[in-house]
């Protein structure tokens, strides 16, 4: 029997941090520019997204079975890169992931429309956007991650989109402070993204998915991760010099010494595969250090 542990363990749930980060970074924006917080709101954003996430982690292994991708990968590095290996495994039938993909989307759907009802039109733009190409990350006929757009729908789908979807969710608007506040986010998850695709480059170029560690190799992409994590960092404190965001947001920069030792690790261990897993393990800590940091920076800033 599979209960709602085995379900977790297929959408891979230790990752639904992406999910949490972005919707937490919009909401506290939204305090900090003087907005009550409607609660419910935060809550169903969060599920939302999270249900989106994980049809499209679900979608991701159901596709990449289908490939051939995820059986020819053995240098994966468990937790972090390989898929939940659930198929490999032998514990789920590939149509039982498709379905719970497509339940998981249908759900995401669902509050997606009633958060339209409630606040707007705009989120559903930015749900159809979201939702679509995480499925069709490696879904026929777009094939994203196949084609080397996968790193952009990432940075998109779980940074900036979101980000301004919970802040709208909230203020009914848009503004150039929350899409300057969803960087930080949606460069680390890009690179959480980047550096996971290291372990995995020699399955995913035999089955020609050409994402940009592919293309690249890891030598540069090396050096392209740690660019991303750089960036990540000096994002904030250059909109707090701007004037854009408020000192206290400086507690984003918590997740300085992540990626330094991410970026360390990555420099050094690039083509040694056994020896890289720390900095897959730092860049998902920067990720979410980073994004917490932020989220608590914004209200003290307005408490304070």
């Amino acid at each position: 029997m599979r209960g709602p542990l085995f379900w977790l363990r297929a959408a891979r749930a230790p990752f639904f941090t992406g999910s949490f980060a972005p919707i937490a970074v919009g909401t506290a924006l939204a305090f900090y520019d003087g907005h009550g917080i409607h609660w419910p709101h935060a809550l169903l954003a969060l599920i939302a997204l999270t249900a989106l996430h994980a049809c499209a982690n679900l979608a991701n292994d159901y596709y990449d079975h289908l490939s051939g991708n995820d059986a020819a990968n053995t240098t994966y590095a468990t937790p972090f890169t390989g898929g939940s290996r659930v198929i490999q495994l032998g514990l789920v039938e590939p149509w039982e992931m498709l379905l719970a993909a497509l339940l998981a989307m249908g759900l995401g759907a669902a509050i997606g429309l009633y958060l339209v009802w409630a606040t707007g039109w705009p989120v559903l733009a930015l749900g159809v956007v979201g939702g679509l190409t995480g499925f069709f990350y490696t879904a026929p006929p777009f094939r994203l991650g196949y084609r080397g757009a996968g790193e952009l729908f990432i940075f998109l789908d779980f940074g900036v989109l979101p980000v301004l979807g919970a802040y709208y969710v909230q203020t009914q608007q848009f503004t150039v402070e929350a899409a300057i506040a969803s960087l930080p986010t949606a460069l680390l998850i890009s690179a959480v993204l980047w550096v996971n695709q290291f372990q995995d480059m020699e399955a995913d170029a035999a089955v020609r998915k050409r994402h940009w560690v592919v293309r690249l190799g890891r030598r540069v992409s090396a050096r392209v991760h740690v660019g991303l994590l750089v960036l990540s960092q000096a994002i904030v404190p250059v909109a707090v010099l701007a004037g854009l965001l408020p000192p206290w947001a400086l507690l984003a920069l918590a997740g300085l010494p992540l990626a330094l030792k991410a970026s360390a690790v990555v420099l050094q261990s690039y083509d040694d595969l056994p020896n890289l897993t720390p900095a897959n393990a730092a860049t998902i800590g920067c990720h979410l250090v980073t994004s917490v940091g932020l989220s608590l920076g914004l209200p003290l800033a307005r408490l304070l």
